[in-house]
């Protein structure tokens, strides 16, 4: 087993790694062979070497000799004092060579590079599963063998009872009943109660974040939040409730989420607002909402000076100005700025539909839409309008409604200077400026300025007619055919004339008849005869029709020619169509 090469050194049989003497190759042996000859007499608790039975003892002696001169932390042997200075200065010697991060102790940067090196030498004999480090095998054991090893977590807080399995890890613990924070950052003299959350907070003063994503080169100052970010790209939801099947990116949403199931939070501590009574699960979450109460908004916006009550929300907002889109979708490559509104756009490759209706098993791969649809079964309202109580099954439709009583129209051209009451409106609107067609046919490819306009071209090729009248079961391609069409049946005739008090069932049957007293110029499609009060908007109208064939209007026309006629009196009035436009016949006499 042991073989000595001629020269000074004696190498193992095992691993081939060499040792100087002979003394040092029998020790590093045991580690192969388990060998573990030096008992503790106190706990029976074996080890491989003389030197790590001293070190044990101490634990039941007590015995710890060298003190740290700035915390009285006291250590059982000088070298763990040594590495503790370290703590203090700052001084982190051992550096990745592939992400440049340091490290106090060299133990810790070996671990370490087994992260870029994907090694993990230590392996179940259980089940073959393989861990970078030695703890991590010993935890992941105790799942099979279902026991905690005899004085796993000797070491017992006084106060609270909690137990733990190192003696340091008692330490900081306790440092949570007494208050006491050792540990003191260099630029803003904030303390901490342990190294490595010192360690954390300095990086948000240096700005070092040295973990950084392939995809996005967004960069974290942790593996552990590089690695949670990384399942936004992948879609990967590793941990799964066993209740309900729900999946999720880290283990600390699955916690809070089987609390739902389990009752449990009942029982955690809670914050609760001192004016609403609303109940908060944390003291960050209770400062946020109270903020709603008082107004206070601490967070700036530094490019349009908009003020914020949270700083995750003016880091969304920022990304409006800078134009990051940080989160990618790995199918299509459609960015998004929240890492939410990624999920959601998965689904429609995917497929995914996990939010399902109890009414009409429909799924949709949103909840909110869940919600507003639920509410066709109900016919729940909740949005009232302040000025009219007229209700709304959703807030959006509400926003749009009441501009028609404010009269507000905040979005503004800045080609033509036209004011529209909707963002949507306006881009819809910019695209006649543009001649943008981002909505593609692929049956034709005709292309179109809005979805809404492609949906209804679709119909021409599908044949389907989705809107169906309830007095004589016809159906329309479009809602707004189907309108027109029940006015044949109510005899609805919503446009009054302002001179003579006379009805009509169109717009643009009222314009035609407002000549008669006005003598004033219309404009008139001559693909199908609507009429328009400004040439502008009639050349915006044409579009529509220069962009579909002409068997899109062939379905307009059957779809009304075979339609009962409506007499209407005052509408029967004769026009004559010239060159410039279309008058009435008595004025031009």
């Amino acid at each position: 087993m042991m073989a000595h090469t001629g020269e000074k050194s004696y190498q193992c049989s095992y691993c081939n790694k060499p040792f100087d003497t002979n003394s040092d190759l029998m020790k590093h042996t045991r580690i192969h062979t388990g060998e573990r000859p030096y008992k503790c007499s106190q706990c029976d608790k074996a080890f491989s070497q003389n030197g790590h039975l001293k070190s044990h003892l101490m634990i039941h002696t007590g015995e710890k000799p060298y003190k740290c001169s700035q915390c009285d932390k006291v250590f059982s042997w000088n070298s763990n004092l040594k590495v503790h200075l370290m703590e203090h200065s700052g001084e982190q010697p051992y550096q990745c060579s592939h992400c440049n991060k340091a490290f106090s102790r060299n133990s810790h940067l070996i671990v370490h590079l087994r992260k870029h090196t994907g090694e993990k030498p230590y392996q179940c004999s259980h089940c073959a599963k393989a861990f970078s480090d030695n703890r991590s095998l010993i935890r992941h054991i105790q799942t099979h063998t279902g026991e905690k090893q005899t004085g796993d977590k000797p070491y017992e807080c006084s106060q609270c009872g909690k137990a733990f399995s190192q003696n340091n890890d008692l330490i900081r613990h306790m440092r949570i009943h007494s208050g006491e924070k050792p540990y003191k950052c260099s630029h803003c003299d904030k303390d901490f109660s342990d190294s490595s959350t010192l360690i954390r907070h300095i990086q948000t003063h240096t700005g070092e974040k040295p973990y950084q994503c392939s995809q996005c080169d967004k960069a974290f100052y942790r593996n552990s939040q590089l690695t949670i970010h990384q399942r936004i790209h992948t879609g990967e939801r590793p941990f799964q409730c066993s209740y309900c099947n729900k999946a999720f990116t880290n283990n600390t949403n699955l916690v809070r989420h089987m609390k739902m199931h389990t009752g449990e939070q009942q029982h955690l501590k809670t914050y609760q607002c001192n004016q609403c009574d609303k109940i908060c699960s944390g003291n960050s979450d209770l400062i946020k909402h109270i903020r709603t109460h008082t107004g206070e908004k601490p967070y700036q916006c530094s490019h349009c000076n908009k003020d914020f009550s949270d700083n995750s929300s003016i880091i969304k907002h920022l990304r409006a100005h800078t134009g990051e889109k940080p989160y990618q979708c790995s199918h299509c490559n459609k960015a998004f700025l929240r890492p939410g509104d990624l999920i959601k756009h998965l689904r429609s490759h995917s497929g995914e539909k996990p939010y399902q209706c109890i009414h009409c098993d429909t799924g949709f791969s949103q909840n909110s839409n869940l919600i507003k649809h639920l509410r066709t079964h109900t016919g729940d309202k909740p949005y009232q309008c302040s000025y009219c109580h007229k209700a709304f099954s959703e807030k959006c439709y509400l926003a749009k409604h009441k501009k028609t009583h404010t009269g507000e129209k905040p979005y503004r051209c800045s080609e033509c200077q036209q004011i529209f009451s909707q963002n949507g409106t306006l881009i819809r609107h910019m695209r006649t400026h543009t001649g943008e067609k981002p909505y593609q046919c692929n049956h034709c490819n005709n292309c179109f300025q809005s979805n809404g306009g492609l949906i209804s071209h679709l119909r021409t090729h599908t044949g389907e007619k989705p809107y169906q009248c309830s007095h004589c079961n016809k159906a329309f391609s479009r809602n707004s055919h189907l309108k027109r069409h029940l006015k044949t049946h109510t005899g609805e005739k919503p446009y009054q004339c302002s001179y003579c008090n006379n009805d009509f069932t169109e717009e643009s049957n009222l314009l035609k008849h407002q000549i008669t007293h006005s003598g004033e110029k219309i404009q008139q499609c001559n693909k199908c005869e609507k009429t328009f009060k400004k040439k502008q908007t009639l050349s915006k109208h044409q579009t529509n029709h220069n962009s579909e064939k002409s068997y899109q209007y062939s379905q307009f026309v059957t779809e009304f020619v075979s339609e009962p006629k409506v007499e209407v009196k005052e509408e029967q009035t004769n026009f004559v169509k010239t060159d410039s436009g279309i008058f009435n016949e008595s004025i031009i006499e």
